[in-house]
């Protein structure tokens, strides 16, 4: 009877702590905003443009902004808020420079530039390199109640990065609170 109380008492406290272990994983993967997206979403390609933006040096990218039906849906319906299951995508380009696109640029501000504003033309042309990364922002308020609803998910090479590099999301997202810490504003 004792050692079937032992026995009994040692199950119970390793399933308590296997329960404490598991609650402190999850309660830090909230806290970071980590998210379950642990491959990349089939056919995330494939979704509607939000908007792009260019970031200069150092960074010097072209980002992209997609979104599934739900998050487009919201945009075009003009809501600030958005509902559970939204994703928003974001897909980080370098900056390069086509030298087949300066000289079409080239012929046609011939006679219409100056030979300053020409150059000042090519120099801030640039396209779409390779690819840097790709990020998610994932909607899901209750399971991401500690970053504002929202799970983040980076990827380099098609493989999912981990949980420090996810780590500063919800502070940069922070200030667009009053956006459900959402910048990116959709471009009709």
């Amino acid at each position: 009877m004792k050692r079937l109380i032992n026995v009994g008492f040692a199950v119970a406290a390793t399933a308590s702590l296997a329960g404490v272990l598991h609650a402190a994983d999850e309660t830090n993967a909230k806290a970071a905003g980590m998210s379950a997206i642990r491959e990349l979403p089939k056919g995330y390609r494939d979704w509607k443009m939000i908007s792009v933006a260019s970031v200069g040096g150092p960074i010097k990218d072209l980002r992209v902004k997609l979104g599934n039906d739900v998050a487009i849906r919201t945009y075009r319906e003009g809501k600030t808020t958005f509902p559970d299951g939204a994703i928003i995508a974001r897909l980080a380009y370098r900056q390069e420079t086509s030298e087949e696109n300066n000289a079409a640029f080239k012929v046609a501000a011939a006679g219409r530039l100056s030979p300053e504003e020409t150059t000042k033309l090519l120099n801030e042309s640039f396209v779409a390199g390779a690819l840097t990364n790709v990020q998610f922002m994932v909607k899901d308020s209750k399971k991401y109640a500690a970053t504002g609803g929202w799970g983040f998910a980076q990827f380099t090479d098609g493989k999912p990065d981990d949980g420090a590099a996810l780590n500063t999301c919800f502070a940069c997202h922070a200030p667009a609170k009053a956006h459900d810490f959402v910048y990116t504003r959709y471009a009709p």
